[in-house]
């Protein structure tokens, strides 16, 4: 199949062709922690190339939750002229723009000085940089419904603000997906135990926010295929999962996987079935359309159109692309002009598979940052350079981070 023929989703709405800009973290907020300049214009840029659907970086429902410093908040209304800024130049070229929604739970650095949660309190295990990750305390009912709500509100939000669908993260190993893994839910209750159970958070969000926002609004998930860890979230409760969700109304299920402790979302599966591809997800993404009633989109490492056609052609309704859009955000448009574009990184051999996940994310935040300053890519970028740039805009975010979150509480 084509990846420029058009996708109608179950609500209705069409994607104008199968190619997804899949999330990346951006960290570009302004000091307010709402869509920057530098933000808007990245977006710019992605709209002019020619993506049917573009999909945010993630956007934290708690100022006290992050990622990581720089990111985008979205609690309220108080900053909505820059979100509505941000969605209609995503949408100033055709595409749909949806917004990724997002709480890391016990993924978030300790240099935040923020309090870290989780369903249970079981810390990252990620050996000599597992000090950088503070152990999470275990989320009492309250904080669940709390967070819950703030899931569900900010995807109002961002309906309010122009934005077409959202995506809930569910994969990573983010709290949602803490949630659905038995290495880090260790829960008794009505959260734990039982794929059910584990899965009721992600369930009731999406459930909550389609009878918010109306069917003609998409609305998305992030899974994980599988966690790449021994008795973690398996592909057999990822379908377990995908069937529970195919009575809500969900438009599109993304397949990824792994997490900070197995970045398998990087190349780096343990599995070594899925290395031998640029689409090294789709094998698990076809065992799971074998039970999924929504369209598919599966995302990690695809950089050339025959690899795009191969998804298709396998029965996936999108091809999410994350790192050949940092390099080359004109991608789609080049490859239906008939150019035979394939942008890859300069290779990682490093031999810490963490180190080398952290340079990954680096020398694509480096083209990040380049194209948000109108500037053209630098795939030539080196592994240490971008590691050292990197390490040097975090720290310096951290700081500015720290004193606006306690400008918040004062």
């Amino acid at each position: 199949m084509s990846p420029f023929t058009p996708l109608i989703l179950p609500n209705g709405t069409q994607v104008r062709n199968r190619l997804g800009k899949a999330a990346m973290e951006e960290n570009l907020a302004d000091a307010d922690h709402a869509p920057s300049p530098e933000l808007i214009r990245l977006y710019r840029t992605w709209a002019e190339g020619g993506a049917g659907l573009l999909i945010t970086g993630n956007v934290m429902v708690d100022r006290r939750a992050m990622t990581g410093p720089g990111g985008v908040v979205l609690e309220s209304t108080r900053h909505r002229a820059r979100f509505e800024q941000w969605a209609q130049v995503a949408r100033s070229h055709g595409a749909q723009i949806w917004m990724q929604v997002n709480h890391p739970g016990r993924q978030m650095p300790a240099a935040l000085g923020q309090a870290t949660f989780a369903p249970s309190p079981v810390a990252l295990d990620m050996g000599r940089f597992s000090r950088q990750f503070a152990a999470p305390k275990e989320m009492t009912e309250r904080e669940i419904l709390e967070v819950k709500r703030r899931f569900v509100e900010t995807a109002v939000l961002a309906q309010t603000f122009g934005f077409d669908g959202v995506q809930v993260h569910a994969a990573h190993g983010y709290l949602i997906s803490q949630f659905l893994s038995p290495l880090t839910n260790k829960r008794t209750d009505r959260w734990g135990g039982p794929i059910e159970n584990r899965a009721r958070l992600l369930l009731d969000v999406v459930r909550e926010v389609r009878a918010r926002v109306g069917a003609a609004f998409s609305v998305s998930v992030k899974l994980n295929s599988a966690d790449f860890q021994r008795g973690g979230f398996s592909a057999d409760d990822a379908k377990a999962v995908v069937a529970m969700l195919n009575p809500l109304g969900v438009d599109l299920l993304e397949l990824s996987g792994g997490s900070y402790e197995a970045p398998a979302m990087q190349g780096q599966a343990r599995d070594g079935r899925t290395l031998a591809r640029e689409a090294y997800f789709l094998e698990f993404a076809q065992d799971i359309a074998s039970v999924a009633t929504m369209p598919l989109m599966v995302t990690g490492g695809i950089r050339r159109l025959p690899i795009a056609e191969q998804v298709l052609d396998g029965g996936i309704d999108m091809v999410g692309i994350g790192t050949a859009l940092a390099l080359n955000p004109a991608l789609p448009r080049e490859w239906q002009a008939g150019t035979a574009s394939a942008p890859v990184l300069r290779p990682i051999t490093w031999k810490s598979k963490v180190l080398a996940s952290i340079a990954h994310m680096a020398m694509v935040k480096h083209q990040l940052r380049r194209l948000s300053r109108g500037r053209g890519a630098n795939p030539a970028v080196t592994p240490l350079r971008a590691f050292l740039e990197q390490q040097l805009d975090t720290t310096i975010k951290t700081r500015r981070y720290r004193r606006w979150i306690g400008q918040q509480a004062a």
